[in-house]
């Protein structure tokens, strides 16, 4: 069993960690009132933001694989530029062994590229697995396959 990190664990963030009933699921949310709904649907919450790395650090202890689900997140563009980045070479320090970015959503497209290359530049870097999704959120059932897809490739890669 693995733990995995849902950052933005929204509808879809909830929808994706449903997908995963073998696995402990650790999901984030800026509202504390949100997360006895997390903890009610199974989900380990952690109050973090995106945003705002320091809340973020403690709910990567024990997590195998974290989920960026950010494609939505227009009011915050840092998550797909700097904050990223500093997440990214910060995941080398701890027991994250595999990073999934949703590279689709309503935030700029130019955006979301700028986070897929972070991302794919961290995995040449740092020699980490590192999936970019571009599925269509708005296509729930495509997202969600291409999601579980990812997170299963990610983890199947260090498992054997």
């Amino acid at each position: 069993m693995a733990r995995v990190l849902i950052v933005g664990c929204g509808c879809r963030g909830t929808t994706l960690a449903r997908a995963f009933p073998e696995h402990a699921i650790r999901g984030t949310t800026r509202s504390s009132d949100r997360a006895a709904e997390l903890e009610a649907a199974g989900i380990e919450a952690a109050v973090a933001d995106p945003d705002r790395l320091a809340t973020l650090v403690p709910a990567l202890d024990g997590v195998t694989v974290v989920c960026w689900l950010m494609g939505s997140a227009a009011s915050s563009p840092g998550v797909h530029g700097d904050r990223l980045q500093t997440l990214m070479e910060h995941l080398v320090d701890t027991p994250v062994r595999g990073f999934v970015y949703e590279g689709a959503g309503s935030v700029d497209r130019a955006l979301l590229e700028q986070g897929a290359q972070i991302v794919r530049v961290a995995s040449e870097t740092w020699r980490m697995r590192c999936e970019v999704v571009s599925a269509d959120p708005a296509d729930r059932q495509a997202w969600l396959d291409a999601m579980k897809e990812a997170v299963e490739r990610t983890m199947s890669a260090f498992a054997a």
